[in-house]
């Protein structure tokens, strides 16, 4: 099996995969969670953290959690995704700040997605804490998954978002106010809620109202274009940000 599973091609180590999960035996778990520290295809590390839902988890649970800790990036996100897949409440407690906070993307995106998914109703508003921080970072990707959790928390993220929407930094209080959109109205799409917000971040709430109802505010000055067009690039070129609280 070790051999299967460390094959060239990536479709017999898919299907060594299957096997693996098909006839689960707690005696490859090992293999299992080796491989899936350096499997480089997605399909086929999905397809062993399949294999290792197949067993106990009373086996399963104590091995991923040692996982949570490697020094590899790839083997702390695969082990986030495995808990994830094996859904127990009981890893909630081993979702750590540090792990939220991340910095490979992978590893934090997995971690939101796992936090989200495992945690207590009770501690939900202090997940949205954490994860606000996060705000303004990275890729469009990496800012659509950290959308997506907050959304997931449902209303206890409205007072995290609404203050930092009012961030000075414009990339943070656009995701947020992005955020906001997507998790109030779903079906808007990601982008459209990013050009909404960063309309509203540019031109400020009270003109970006006024604007939309139409209404017949006074011209804008050249000096306050100027300055309106500034606020629009910097939130358009801004790709990653410093955050705090981590």
């Amino acid at each position: 099996m070790a051999g299967a599973l460390s094959a060239e091609d990536p479709s017999a180590r898919l299907r060594a995969a299957l096997a693996a999960g098909t006839n689960p035996d707690p005696g490859i778990l090992e293999t299992l969670v080796e491989r899936c520290a350096v499997e480089p295809d997605l399909f086929v590390r999905d397809m062993l953290s399949w294999a290792m839902t197949r067993l106990p988890p009373e086996i399963t649970l104590p091995r991923t959690r040692r996982e949570l800790g490697s020094g590899r990036t790839r083997a702390r996100s695969q082990a986030l995704h495995t808990l994830s897949k094996i859904g127990d409440r009981r890893a909630w407690a081993w979702i750590t700040r540090d792990m939220l906070c991340d910095t490979d993307d992978e590893v934090a995106r997995t971690a939101w997605r796992v936090a989200v998914a495992l945690v207590p109703e009770d501690e939900g508003e202090g997940l949205a804490v954490v994860l606000a921080t996060q705000l303004g970072r990275g890729d469009r990707e990496v800012r659509l998954s950290l959308s997506r959790a907050l959304a997931d928390l449902g209303e206890v993220t409205a007072p995290v978002l609404a203050k930092a929407a009012a961030h000075p930094d414009p990339a943070v209080a656009t995701h947020a106010r992005a955020t906001e959109l997507l998790r109030r109205n779903p079906e808007s799409g990601f982008d459209a809620a990013v050009e909404e917000a960063a309309r509203v971040v540019a031109l400020g709430p009270a003109r970006a109202a006024a604007v939309a109802a139409g209404e017949g505010a006074e011209p804008a000055t050249s000096t306050e274009t100027a300055e309106t067009a500034e606020n629009a690039e910097t939130v358009e070129m801004t790709e990653t940000v410093e955050t705090t609280g981590c």
